[in-house]
């Protein structure tokens, strides 16, 4: 696997675990909360994101990443009531994703694949679908800090360690490699 392939795999997995570490603060009620009518809950959230990962990556260098079984529209009803069928759902999606990802080369990079018939290359497309689902995991992520409220423990530099996390940080010696590493 190329270092390119590599690098955004980690970062897949970065957002993932985000979103671990999300609900691993919530219950059923929470993941189903809603700010609005119009709004969407978590569960939905991941419901769509387990529609368009099924779809974009089964099959991902030979078809097009928008299924005819995909039921796009579908993804925004409120049907995973349950928080282990919303976790069912984001590890489905995320195993789909990953699994491609694990067969993929170098010399694939460049392959032009289609996502509604418009070509891009393999690695335009991972870049689209790193952005897409870091959006949603961005929604997901402040949904829960929004119902957790003062509960909400830090998925990243708690608020007033800056300066003692860069001290750590700043400790070790320069070195090269994916922040995710450390």
């Amino acid at each position: 696997m190329s270092q390119v392939i590599k690098n955004i795999q980690k970062e897949f997995y970065h957002y993932k675990a985000l979103g671990d570490r999300t609900f691993e603060q919530l219950d059923t009620d929470q993941m189903n909360w809603k700010s609005s009518s119009e709004s969407s809950s978590i569960g939905q959230i991941v419901k769509h994101m387990n529609g368009n990962m099924l779809s974009r990556w089964t099959d991902f260098l030979c078809s097009d990443g928008e299924k005819e079984w995909r039921n796009r529209n579908d993804e925004f009803v409120d049907t995973l009531k349950t928080k282990e069928a919303i976790l069912n759902a984001w590890e489905s999606g995320w195993c789909c994703l990953f699994d491609a990802m694990d067969t993929l080369k170098e010399e694939d990079l460049s392959t032009e694949v289609f996502i509604r018939n418009m070509g891009q290359t393999v690695q335009a497309a991972l870049h689209r679908q790193l952005a897409h689902y870091a959006y949603h995991v961005g929604q997901i992520v402040f949904i829960g800090k929004t119902v957790t409220n003062k509960n909400w423990k830090s998925l990243s530099i708690p608020f007033g360690k800056s300066e003692e996390y860069n001290q750590g940080k700043f400790a070790k010696p320069k070195r090269t490699s994916h922040f995710t590493d450390d």
